[in-house]
């Protein structure tokens, strides 16, 4: 960096330091909102149990991911449309519309999954051997992204008091594509890592080019504020798997059955 040279935080973010300039990623504000926004759409009514896990507790991404979600989710938690079941810092911390990183990493202390399979099926099994049979019935759970959401909709399914569920996912993996096509998980949130990567490609040409990179907002690392080129992220369900997926060639249709 002292040599002039320019520093590009790629997927992660480098954070407490001001020697990045910029950083590309997916808009990840953007999952968990798209994430929150899916589980608003399918409530009904009021008193609807939610259950939100989350990422690593030492991962940047993950706080982002649930900021996205708690600013979606908040209003409609402080409306009775939702009533969290598994964690007693987001119940105390339910009237805050926006939180502080110490305020997240609270409610994350209770509800990571350190983006562990064997975790989050231990902690889903903890949370519903502890929840009456009123917390369950129809659920809503926030699952951070798709290896998590498969262990956890797994355990929720096989509690014989959970008779329906909406479950959040990301990264559109192979595994949970197939659980949306088979009803198993509700939801995904697809990063197309195509998109991703030439983003950083064309950013790079453009610095050594001597031009700045267009920007579509700014992540702050503890240290600065640093402009970040997004990616879009998409929404995708059992309706559009397939226009999502297949017809845009990220996935082959023979890798999947019952595709419709």
């Amino acid at each position: 960096r002292k040599a002039g040279v320019k520093v590009i935080s790629y997927d992660r973010l480098i954070r407490g330091t001001d020697a990045v300039d910029y950083y590309v990623t997916f808009d990840s504000m953007a999952v968990g909102a798209q994430q929150a926004q899916y589980l608003i759409d399918h409530a009904t009514g009021t008193g609807n149990p939610l259950y939100l896990y989350a990422g690593a507790a030492t991962d940047n991404n993950a706080f982002i991911f649930f900021e996205g979600a708690w600013e979606k989710l908040q209003p409609k938690i402080a409306d009775g449309t939702f009533v969290i079941k598994n964690s007693s810092e987001a119940v105390a911390l339910q009237g805050n519309a926006t939180l502080t990183r110490d305020q997240e990493s609270k409610i994350i202390g209770q509800v990571t999954t350190n983006w562990d399979f064997t975790v989050a099926k231990t902690l889903a099994e903890a949370n519903l051997t502890t929840a009456a049979a009123a917390d369950k019935g129809t659920v809503f759970i926030l699952a951070p992204n798709d290896g998590t959401a498969r262990s956890i909709a797994d355990t929720f399914g096989a509690d014989k008091d959970v008779k329906a569920y909406f479950i959040t996912g990301q990264d559109a993996e192979i595994a949970s594509v197939q659980y949306i096509i088979d009803g198993k998980q509700s939801m995904t949130v697809f990063k197309d890592v195509r998109t991703l990567v030439q983003t950083a490609i064309d950013a790079a040409v453009a610095l050594l080019k001597g031009t700045p990179p267009v920007t579509s907002g700014t992540y702050n690392n503890g240290k600065i504020d640093v402009p970040a080129l997004q990616s879009p992220v998409v929404t995708v369900d059992a309706a559009n798997v397939k226009s999502a997926l297949i017809d845009s060639g990220y996935y082959k249709a023979d890798q999947f059955t019952g595709l419709k």
